[in-house]
């Protein structure tokens, strides 16, 4: 009777960092961090759209070297969670928005590579915004997906519709903000968001105060009329 031996399998290492820094300068990662924030806060109640950024999404099964990392990107139809890669073929659905914030050293990778690359995988919508102004010509652009291949929109007054955010992605002269047309107003930036948690605190704190207060001069009026 033959024995065989056993046939060791050397498991695929996806890797979760492609050793490139997060962004180039203090100004992308800023933004970066901005419109994650802003986009996570604005779908925090649909729990099938998955927000992230800057994380490798592999999208070929067996090949580590298959992977791109788009600066920030949304998907519907996942669930939420907190994910070291995204692997398209165990997800099964590529983000539907992505938004690179070009540099010196990424604008043409934007415009060629991940361009052509998010179109193959299917992405809906694909923008590209240069924070510093200095790169593209124009500092924001925008595409949406027909058939298997981009179209661009065209940026008006520096603003252009993303319907499958249902937002308005707005170039303001100075960055790149998110303006939802339901609420009249930009979703709101950490700073933002943070300073109205405060002035919120602040305010409770103070009506607080004028509640205690009155009830103060109501127990001292009641203690005056039992007094008297």
């Amino acid at each position: 009777m033959s024995m065989r031996n056993p046939v060791h399998v050397t498991p695929i290492i996806y890797p979760e960092s492609d050793g490139k820094p997060m962004a180039e300068t203090d100004v992308h990662r800023r933004l970066l961090s901005d419109l994650i924030f802003a986009l996570d806060n604005f779908f925090q109640a649909q729990p099938d759209v998955y927000v992230s950024g800057n994380l490798l999404i592999y999208y070929v099964e067996g090949d580590p070297k298959k992977r791109v990392a788009p600066d920030v990107f949304v998907v519907r139809g996942v669930p939420k969670g907190e994910r070291r890669i995204y692997k398209l073929w165990e997800e099964g659905r590529p983000p539907e928005v992505v938004i690179e914030l070009s540099s010196r050293q990424t604008w043409r990778e934007d415009l060629q590579m991940k361009w052509q690359l998010s179109a193959q995988l299917g992405v809906r919508e694909y923008y590209i915004f240069d924070p510093e102004y200095d790169y593209l010509d124009q500092a924001l652009i925008a595409y949406q997906l027909e058939g298997d291949q981009y179209i661009e929109v065209e940026v008006k007054a520096g603003r252009v519709r993303s319907e499958a955010l249902g937002l308005e992605l707005v170039d303001t002269s100075e960055t790149l903000r998110l303006f939802d047309p339901q609420a009249g107003k930009f979703l709101p930036t950490t700073r933002e968001a943070a300073a109205a948690h405060q002035r919120a605190e602040a305010a409770e704190a103070e009506a607080a105060r004028l509640r205690a207060e009155l009830e103060r001069l109501r127990q001292h009026a009641a203690d005056q009329d039992r007094a008297q």
